[in-house]
């Protein structure tokens, strides 16, 4: 497998040389590159896998700590908001990765057509989890890589290729999770249909029960499945999506903290003051004037 990952970097290498992220030709599939560590940053995981084949990332999850490399793969079955970080790179040996967006849809016919078991019914897990690379799951991207020098291939070969990385997974160590969120009207699929909701509508006021009943759930049994997917409640969650959208508006439309409070939901602009400043560190004015210095020191390193 040691060769098969070389080979993969490489490849991750070139497309990646001018640049330390490409969104490829192939839907949902992105590459990256870091040439040093990096300071924790607040992202969305959208439903994923990530892989690396030289490096390691930290991933942070609430309370939880996940690290892979490249032994090591992530898969993300819902929107979860993390804390991530490079922690092993440098220029000669760069951190170097891939990620594809994982198709519910197409996991759940493959189910079907599959005919492998159903989950059993369990407890909720996390929607995050860390995986043991295999040969055949990095040879499979590895194929799917190609395709990018053959771009004619690619609606065609791509879809195809993607199925049989999906149906890797299904049977890989982390399969059982991915086949909870699979199935239609397991808890864990119910859950990621609130999150849609909320992602959705979060300035909108959020009232539990009303969600919770619109997933076909009891108040408490939602709460307990939403905590136990997503290391924090519907509330903090929604917070979450709220206060990183603002960060957004402030940063890239240059709007005012007063301003961007009320659109994204706050009654208060004190109130939102407080629960920026304990989510990043920084009340929202310096952390948007820390943001732009170290984007325009980048700018300077680079010209």
């Amino acid at each position: 497998m040691k060769t098969e990952l070389n080979n993969l970097g490489k490849s991750i290498a070139r497309w990646t040389d001018a640049g330390d992220r490409l969104t490829t030709a192939v839907p949902g599939l992105s590459l990256f590159r870091k040439d040093e560590p990096t300071q924790p940053q607040s992202i969305m995981y959208e439903p994923r896998v990530c892989m690396i084949t030289q490096g390691a990332k930290r991933v942070l999850l609430g309370d939880e700590t996940y690290v892979y490399d490249a032994e090591h793969f992530l898969i993300t079955s819902v929107d979860l908001p993390t804390v991530v970080q490079i922690i092993e790179a440098s220029p000669e040996k760069p951190c170097l990765g891939l990620t594809l967006k994982l198709d519910q849809r197409e996991m759940s016919q493959l189910l079907v057509d599959s005919h492998l078991p159903p989950p059993r019914p369990q407890q909720s897990s996390r929607g995050m989890a860390t995986g043991e690379l295999t040969l055949p799951l990095v040879a499979t991207f590895r194929r799917l890589l190609d395709l990018l020098d053959e771009p004619r291939d690619i609606p065609i070969l791509a879809p195809i290729i993607e199925r049989e990385i999906f149906y890797r997974l299904l049977v890989s160590d982390q399969g059982a999770r991915l086949r909870q969120m699979a199935s239609v009207g397991s808890q864990s699929h119910q859950i990621a249909r609130a999150i849609h909701w909320l992602k959705d509508n979060f300035t909108r006021p959020l009232h539990i029960d009303d969600l919770a009943s619109q997933v076909n759930m009891s108040t408490s049994t939602f709460h307990h499945h939403f905590r136990s997917l997503t290391a924090m409640s519907p509330l903090q969650y929604q917070k979450w999506l709220r206060l990183s959208e603002a960060r957004r508006l402030m940063l890239a439309e240059r709007l005012d903290a007063a301003t961007v409070a009320f659109q994204v939901g706050y009654e208060s602009p004190s109130q939102f003051n407080r629960e920026y400043s304990r989510l990043f560190g920084l009340p929202p004015l310096k952390d948007i004037i820390n943001l732009r210095q170290g984007a325009a020191s980048v700018l300077e390193i680079a010209e």
